[in-house]
């Protein structure tokens, strides 16, 4: 190119489908910032299930053709637009969402999206805070408005947003129970902030979590799976007890009866629905969490560029998370 623009490797989507529509190219010509925008060098981004429905063509939020999966990624600041004023050349961040997309070597962002990555914490785990953190806080503060002294189920708690909600609900003083598939998985979540946690594969976990929380039943269900888990959901919950639903993969049918003697609630959460006021309060709470340690990102399986596809079918069909799927773009 007689431009001498700077060319980069990235993913590349030009039609949903399944995960074999992730084409890498290594011809993408890298973004030039303007205004508000900052180019940042790619070290690690996070890979979220959202972004399987995406690529499917499946969900609400359709990107225009071609694009470039990814939201949350973790770099080091290569360029800034003329009126960045908070971020310079080599600064290491991490970022909630970006414009061109995450799955490339670099990529652009708002500034408001961008956040400073504390020393303390490495590149793939800045690449595991976006999506995982921001939603987990949104759905106990914003959906559920916890109270410390409250009770929490985190339904499917060994993902990267389960592993979040358990750090966040135990550092705010909430009694925090969690469910994983295998003994791993059940490990890392008592190692991130549950006092309890049960194997969601076992055909009687649900007589055991009533069993242990008692007649009162549970304050605040984080769910994760709502298409399988919802009627049960509704059956532990307590008077005034709230189910958030964070993913569902499907229809399921419930008794709407359920939720009237103890006029409980069914309340969704969507990441992108947040204000960038909200964006800013949720980032204040969670930089607090890096300062003081009790936000530590759990890393579970990592995977190169080229194994995306791969990357993509085991978020979804692979059996017992344990951590936050990461993409390695070293």
């Amino acid at each position: 190119m007689a431009t001498g623009q700077k060319l980069m490797r990235a993913i590349r989507v030009f039609e949903f489908g399944g995960p074999e529509v992730l084409k890498l190219q290594s011809d993408i010509a890298v973004p030039i910032p303007k205004d508000h925008q900052v180019l940042i060098k790619v070290h690690a981004c996070g890979v979220n299930p959202v972004e399987t429905y995406i690529r499917s063509g499946t969900y609400s939020r359709k990107p225009l053709l071609p694009y470039t999966p990814g939201s949350d990624v973790a770099g080091v600041i290569e360029a800034v637009g003329d009126n960045v004023s908070t971020f310079k050349k080599g600064d290491r961040v991490f970022t909630t969402s970006t414009i061109s997309g995450g799955y490339a070597k670099y990529a652009l962002a708002a500034d408001h999206s961008v956040y400073t990555l504390p020393e303390k914490l490495d590149f793939q785990q800045g690449a595991a805070i976006g999506i995982p953190y921001f939603t987990a806080y949104r759905a106990l503060f914003h959906s559920a408005r916890v109270k410390a002294g409250e009770s929490v189920l985190v339904h499917g708690a060994s993902g990267g947003v389960g592993l979040a909600a358990c750090q966040i609900a135990r550092a705010y003083g909430l009694k925090v129970l969690g469910t994983a598939g295998t003994e791993e998985g059940q490990n890392i979540v008592l190692q991130n902030g549950a006092h309890e946690v049960f194997n969601h594969r076992e055909l009687n976990y649900i007589d055991k979590i009533k069993k242990s929380v008692g007649e009162k039943g549970i304050d605040v269900i984080i769910e994760m799976l709502a298409n399988v888990n919802l009627s049960n959901d509704l059956n532990l919950l307590s008077y005034g007890g709230r189910v958030i639903v964070v993913g569902s993969r499907g229809p399921i049918e419930i008794n709407p009866r359920d939720t009237m003697a103890k006029e409980s609630s069914i309340i969704g959460v969507a990441l992108y629905s947040s204000t960038k006021e909200e964006f800013r309060q949720f980032a204040a709470a969670l930089q607090a969490g890096m300062e003081i340690g009790w936000l530590r990102p759990v890393i579970g399986s990592q995977y190169s560029l080229e194994k995306v596809a791969q990357a993509h079918e085991n978020i979804i069909h692979n059996s017992g998370a344990r951590g936050k799927m990461i993409l390695l773009l070293e």
